[in-house]
């Protein structure tokens, strides 16, 4: 498969998620699915929320989306850039272990129930 095909169809796929985002409010239908970590914990992992983010962006609502999930919606150039100029191989390793403590780091402290840690929760 030629790199051109290859964006074509990466292109599609994000349109057509994109399109069901925007659609389908995650808020009034239960479309999506639910968290497994958060089920199971009651805990927040760093991608709860993203979905509601994402539809809330979508719809020109920066700042709900920063609330739903900021390091989703802040993320969003970076996962621009690697499906564009490649993919997480093309990283260095160094970037790679920032982006992990970074992850973890906003996974650990959206559960912190101390204000201004609890507004990272969506």
């Amino acid at each position: 498969m030629t790199d051109r095909v290859k964006m074509i169809c990466i292109g599609a796929v994000i349109v057509a998620v994109a399109t069901v985002v925007f659609a389908v409010d995650p808020q009034r239908a239960n479309v999506f699915p639910v968290c497994p970590f958060h089920r199971m914990t009651g805990l927040w992992c760093p991608g709860c929320g993203a979905t509601r983010a994402f539809h809330q962006l979508l719809h020109g609502n920066m700042l709900a989306a920063l609330r739903y999930n900021s390091l989703a919606i802040v993320m969003l150039p970076l996962a621009g850039y690697l499906i564009v100029h490649g993919d997480v191989s093309t990283m260095k390793p160094v970037w790679i272990w920032v982006l992990l403590v970074v992850v973890v780091a906003f996974g650990v402290l959206r559960n912190i129930p101390v204000y201004p840690f609890t507004l990272l929760a969506p």
